[in-house]
């Protein structure tokens, strides 16, 4: 079937575009990730609140040896292991709607593409980080806070990935001088504000207290806060912009 852009579209059975099938699909993955992210923090609430970075070693020693909690940081880590590698193929439906933008070149997609690769690896490293100093509680405690350390410090303050997405999704959008954009533009001032509320967490390395510090308010709290808005509205946006291209298609 030939679109009124030129374009072939292949046709399903059911006489919906076949390339927008598996996005859809892919789509509404994403409220059954949540949901199962959901039910395992309730079920093994690793950290229920950030520990404190100003804590000493004997303390973080003994929280993780502690049996009410050594269980649930071990198994909250191993599925958020997975649920970090499953927000990768979201990531992905986003940078195939920057594909579909009216640029002249193709690097917005992929520099989008590379900075999607970053984020999750790093949340899995630091998944890593707390599944060592959890292995061996025995360890000598300077040992757990270091792994402790690793852990936190990776997971508060490596924002640069997850800033610099936000930044090319939302110069795509600038740039998308189609008459009817992909995206809306105030997704794109949406991006630009989630980018900056990340921007203090970065220097969580340079505080053990206060609201830079990595139990802090602004590299904590607000960070995520940012990053789970970005994710809830971003899947709405796009689930829109898959309706639109199959309404296209089939016109």
């Amino acid at each position: 079937m030939e679109t009124k852009h030129g374009r072939i579209a292949s046709m399903s059975l059911d006489g919906t575009p076949a390339s927008t099938n598996g996005e859809m699909l892919l789509l509404w993955s994403l409220p059954v990730i949540g949901l199962i992210w959901l039910l395992a923090f309730l079920t093994f609430p690793g950290f229920v609140q950030p520990m404190s970075p100003g804590w000493p070693a004997e303390k973080v020693a003994s929280f993780y040896r502690d049996p009410a909690n050594l269980p649930r940081i071990r198994y909250s880590m191993i599925v958020f292991n997975w649920f970090g590698v499953a927000l990768i193929p979201f990531l992905a439906l986003i940078a195939v709607q920057i594909r579909r933008m009216a640029h002249r070149t193709p690097i917005l997609s992929y520099c989008f593409i590379g900075c999607i690769a970053g984020g999750p690896t790093l949340f899995c490293i630091a998944d890593l980080f707390w599944l060592i100093a959890a292995f061996r509680p025995e360890r000598d405690p300077a040992l757990i806070q270091l792994f402790n350390d690793m852990a936190w410090v990776t997971f508060t303050s490596q924002v640069g990935f997850l800033i610099a997405q936000s930044v090319f999704l939302a110069l795509a959008i600038y740039l998308d001088r189609q008459p009817r954009p992909i995206l809306p533009r105030w997704v794109a001032h949406f991006n630009l504000i989630v980018a900056t509320g990340m921007i203090p967490a970065a220097f969580a390395p340079l505080a053990t207290h206060g609201p830079l510090a990595w139990d802090g308010l602004l590299s904590f709290w607000v960070k995520n806060g940012a990053i789970a808005l970005w994710i809830v509205v971003m899947g709405v946006v796009v689930a829109q912009a898959i309706r639109d291209q199959r309404q296209e298609a089939c016109a």
